[in-house]
């Protein structure tokens, strides 16, 4: 029978005649037996020692305060039964504590019900007649975000600055209006529907038919528009959504087409074949903004789409073009082998004598049927490699300048799909990296290989596809941008038109200066199909696809032939038009969102209402891309500047400093960081996402490291403030988004300050709840300290105008974030419970602290607003309003606090005073915590001075010491305390003492001041 189950039975139940006995080990000495004991003892030793450091530690876990993980934080919910859109229960229980789900529930519905978010809304609902504040407006366009999927943490900062703006001038008073759009984003869209249906359906665009496949980006717009506008609103902006626009929308593509039809006839757009960036796997050319130049230091192998292999790039090949009945051989160099099957010439420079024999002879290509000339060019650099360069005019920039000097012929030895042309000879057909290998194998054999050095370089990649950008030759049409860019540059040189910050003036001169044509057509099929038609007749002598006077814009077919009828002078019934395939540049479009979304080139209501608008904010990094061309066309086709100034935030990057890339995991959805997620969430995004394998598995392991427990829930309003304090100008963001998190632990600090007065009758629930006066004044009663918050209010106020008027939000936060967490709430609040709780019931006094009280919660509530709008709405609506007036009835819509009511309180020396006596109870707090001194018994303090000026300052706030450091008794003294003390702090002006015993003798009198 066996024993347990889970162990042999041991050799003392073996009986001695087993059959196995002779596998008995040998019985053990007294020495070995004398060994192994002493082992055993050590053993045992170390194994008591082990578990008594185990007890320790766990000893030591149960005495720390247990953490409360905060995923598991108990999340207070609303749950009033309130109709969409109607006002938000304010009489129901109070929460204990700040809950963003509550907070933010029910709020952003009404407001919108309620048209506060429309500039009519002042129209319809005038200003108290007591109301000093202005009516004037202010206009704006939300930079619209690409209807490609989810905003980001980048898109949500734009929001937020831009919110917290409009609602700063709608509070004071102003007309506003924000203007909400999407825009269609060309490349981006395309490709993600692109992906979706070879992912779901096995198809390409080109299985569907145009027709069909723009229905699917349609029905995939529906879907994802609809969620970015989603995002919006929970953010809290204050957009007026009765007039958001879509860059695709009916009227929007009629301003595209008018803006290309007038241009083109102005001959400011033109037809032109030109190098330009390509993209093979997408079949376009791209704008510049969407190459990503990524900087080589060496060899490196990169993926490209359609390659197995990495491709190797980052290397100088060196190797001989044969001299034509020669011996001698001229060593060339390129990062790019296979751009030599299309080489039409070799370059040397003109003073270079090891060459000056070989002018005007040619070179042999080796593997085609091709005779290269030698010619002289200035643009070779005679120190760098062999002084000799090979020249492929169809696919390099400086090859292209110095083909057409030279007069050299244009072979394209890459088509649109990355495949080797026709020209290539048995290399044709052929992938262009694959053939960038085999070339250099094929040189090798035939002895013309020389070297192959590491070469630091840039490399054009596709940011929509990764692939690398190919420069080739194409028929495009192109935007003449000159004439065009002096208006704007005397705009903001004459002050018209103002730059934030200053510092991006110069870049704007020099980029706008500099500025070259612009290739405005792709080849897409979801986007502004470009309006216009190739003519052809039989009675019109044929004409070719550059040539501009055979291209008629128009609306439409019908337009264009009366167009082209007309302009040949040939009958309509005789003519055939083709209209071009290609689509506009999305910032094409883009450009004219400032007046096209108020319905220009018609002179709509809201056109002459709005139109110029007050401000353009942005990122800095779409200066040229979007803003310049916005100032450029509305300058051109509406001969006005689009808005007055220009505020460019700054560019949200990771805590690490690195670009928001979705490859990297670092891209957040701004409800992540709202709502809170899990890890297993933002992994379960990434693998729903558009990401192949490779990016998929690299994305997650970057938000594996970077936030290993999820993200914690913050909150709309937390996120918001974050973003202000973060927002200095000129300066890109490296935004840790667990920071965040301390952003609503000041929140919960503000829902304390108001629960604090809500049971001191400063709540509308109460029976007996304070009065306030319509105005504040001060009724002489109040004491030093009550003087001094409402000098720091004003000082609060003060510096939120100047930072509002100067587009610095941290400014703005600063002051905010000071004035309640380290004045209001630990300084004031903590000195009037006395009051409150003092059993002399000395009403007058209360009412007057009442009044203080009330007035900086109002007050700072308001300033708050802008940026917490939620959080403030919330705490604002459960406070009292005085009676017999006539109250807004929100936050959005009342007076943003004015620093000049307060200025008739300024008193300079009761701030000096309370400033110095603050930093003596700081110093009795420092000193109790540096003795590790934790009685809440009260203790006598004694004051030596050393100025006498100082005794009048310690009588007068002899109360705020004693509330806010726990002393019983403050005692002035002369000279030195004879019997046991001990000096807590020495300045020039006085010696702070704690008495460490009970009898207290002095040589002098003691003066106490309190008791």
């Amino acid at each position: 029978m066996s024993n347990d189950g889970s162990s042999p039975a041991s050799d003392e139940n073996k009986s001695p005649n087993d059959a196995n006995s002779e596998n008995v080990p040998p019985q053990k000495t007294p020495k070995q037996l004398e060994k192994e004991a002493e082992k055993q003892k050590k053993l045992d030793k170390l194994a008591a020692k082990k578990g008594k450091l185990a007890e320790i530690e766990q000893q030591k876990k149960e005495k720390e305060p247990k953490k409360k993980p905060l995923s598991t934080r108990d999340i207070t919910q609303y749950e009033s039964q309130t109709a969409p859109g109607d006002k938000k229960d304010i009489h129901c229980p109070f929460p204990n504590s700040y809950s963003p789900k509550y907070v933010e529930a029910a709020w952003y519905e009404w407001w919108e019900k309620q048209g506060y978010f429309r500039p009519e809304y002042y129209d319809e609902h005038p200003p108290p007649a007591h109301d000093k504040r202005t009516t004037n407006k202010f206009i704006m366009v939300i930079p619209p975000p690409n209807v490609t999927g989810y905003l980001h943490l980048g898109h949500a900062i734009m929001c937020t600055i831009e919110d917290t703006l409009t609602r700063w001038h709608r509070m004071l008073g102003k007309h506003v209006l924000w203007v909400p759009g999407c825009d269609h984003a060309g490349i981006a869209t395309q490709v993600v529907v692109e992906k979706k249906l070879m992912r779901e359906k096995k198809l390409s665009r080109h299985n569907l038919g145009r027709e069909k496949f723009l229905d699917e980006v349609w029905k995939w717009k529906t879907d994802k528009g609809d969620h970015i506008y989603e995002q919006i609103k929970v953010l809290g902006a204050s957009c007026d959504w009765n007039r958001k626009v879509f860059t695709m929308d009916k009227t929007l593509c009629y301003a595209v087409e008018e803006a290309f039809i007038r241009m083109h006839e102005k001959k400011l757009i033109y037809r032109s074949t030109r190098l330009v960036n390509w993209s093979c796997t997408l079949k376009s050319a791209i704008s510049d903004i969407e190459v990503e130049k990524t900087e080589l230091k060496g060899r490196t192998l990169i993926r490209v789409p359609g390659y197995d292999e990495p491709v190797e790039f980052g290397v100088l090949v060196y190797f001989a073009y044969p001299v034509e009945n020669s011996d001698e051989q001229i060593i060339v160099a390129t990062t790019r082998l296979e751009t030599m099957l299309g080489d039409t010439a070799v370059v040397v420079h003109p003073n270079d004598e090891r060459y000056k024999h070989l002018y005007g002879k040619y070179v042999k290509h080796p593997f085609l049927n091709r005779r290269l000339p030698i010619i002289c060019d200035e643009m070779v650099d005679m120190n760098f490699g062999s002084g000799a360069v090979k020249v492929t005019p169809a696919h390099d920039p400086n090859d292209y300048e110095c083909g057409k000097r030279n007069k050299l012929e244009f072979i394209t030895c890459i088509e649109d799909d990355g495949l080797m042309s026709s020209n290539c000879g048995k290399y044709s057909g052929l992938k262009r990296f694959d053939v960038r290998r085999q070339l250099l194998e094929d040189l090798k054999q035939l002895n013309l290989y020389r070297d192959c050095k590491d070469n630091e370089m840039m490399i054009p990649i596709c940011s929509r596809s990764k692939d690398i950008i190919e420069p080739l030759l194409k028929p495009q049409w192109y935007c003449n941008c000159k004439i065009m860019a002096k208006r704007s540059i005397d705009a903001v040189r004459n002050k018209e038109l103002k730059i934030i910050p200053s510092m991006f003036e110069p870049v704007w001169y020099k980029w706008l200066e500099d500025i070259r044509d612009w290739c405005i057509s792709r080849q897409l099929w979801w986007g502004h199909r470009i309006p216009a038609y190739f003519v052809t007749s039989k009675d019109i002598e044929p004409g070719q696809d550059t040539d501009d006077k055979y291209w008629i814009s128009a609306h439409s077919y019908e337009e264009a032939l009366e167009k082209a009828s007309k302009q040949f002078n040939v009958d309509k019934t005789k003519i055939q038009l083709t209209q071009d395939e290609d689509v506009l540049d999305t910032w094409f479009s883009s450009g004219l969102f400032p007046f096209s979304s108020f319905g220009w080139p018609l002179e709509t209501d809201d056109y002459k209402r709005f139109f110029p608008t007050t401000l353009l904010e942005t990122g800095h990094d779409i200066l040229f891309f979007w803003v310049a061309r916005m100032v450029m066309f509305s300058l051109e086709l509406t001969d006005q500047l689009p808005f007055k100034e220009i505020y460019l935030h700054a560019i949200i990057r990771d805590a690490h400093g690195r670009k928001m890339s979705k490859t990297l995991g670092n891209v957040i959805d701004p409800l992540d960081v709202i709502n809170g997620a899990s890890l297993e969430e933002l992994n379960e995004q990434l693998r729903t996402s558009n990401l192949d394998p490779r990016e998929y598995e690299r994305a997650k392991q970057g938000q594996i490291e970077d936030y290993p427990k999820g993200i914690p829930e913050c909150g709309a309003d937390a996120l918001r403030f974050a973003f202000c304090a973060y927002a200095n100008q000129g300066r890109d963001i490296n935004l840790d988004v667990l920071r965040i998190e301390g952003y609503r632990r000041f929140c919960n600090k503000l829902w304390n300050a108001i629960k604090f007065a809500m049971t001191k009758n400063l709540d509308i629930n109460d029976k007996n709840c304070f009065q306030p006066n319509k105005d504040f004044k001060l009724n002489g009663k109040e004491k030093p300290v009550d003087i001094w918050i409402i000098n720091r209010l004003y000082h609060a106020i003060e510096q939120c105008e100047n930072g509002f008027e100067a587009y610095q939000l941290p400014t703005v936060t600063t002051a905010i974030y000071n004035f309640w967490l380290y004045e209001f709430c630990d300084i004031y609040i903590e000195y009037i419970k006395q009051d409150f709780f003092d059993t002399n019931n000395d009403n007058e006094r209360k009412e007057t602290v009442k009044n203080i009280l009330y007035t900086c919660l109002d007050n700072g509530l308001r300033l708050l607003a802008p940026i917490m709008p939620f959080l403030s709405e919330e705490l604002y609506q459960r406070l009292p309003k005085p009676n017999n007036t006539q109250n807004p009835p929100s936050l959005c819509v009342t007076p943003y606090p004015q620093s000049s009511q307060f200025l008739p309180y300024r008193d300079d020396d009761i701030e000096k005073n309370v400033s110095s006596i603050y930093e003596c109870i700081k110093e009795i707090r420092s000193y109790r915590a540096a003795q590790n001194i934790k009685s809440k018994e009260k203790d006598n303090l004694y004051i030596k001075l050393k100025n006498s000026s100082y005794r009048s300052i310690f009588d007068k706030y002899s109360d705020l010491i004693q509330r806010l450091a726990n002393i019983n008794h403050l005692n002035i003294i002369e000279k030195e305390i004879n019997n046991l003390s001990t000096q807590i702090v020495s300045t020039n002006d006085y010696d702070l003492y704690f008495i460490t015993n009970t009898t207290t003798t002095t040589t002098e009198k003691v003066d106490k001041t309190s008791s």
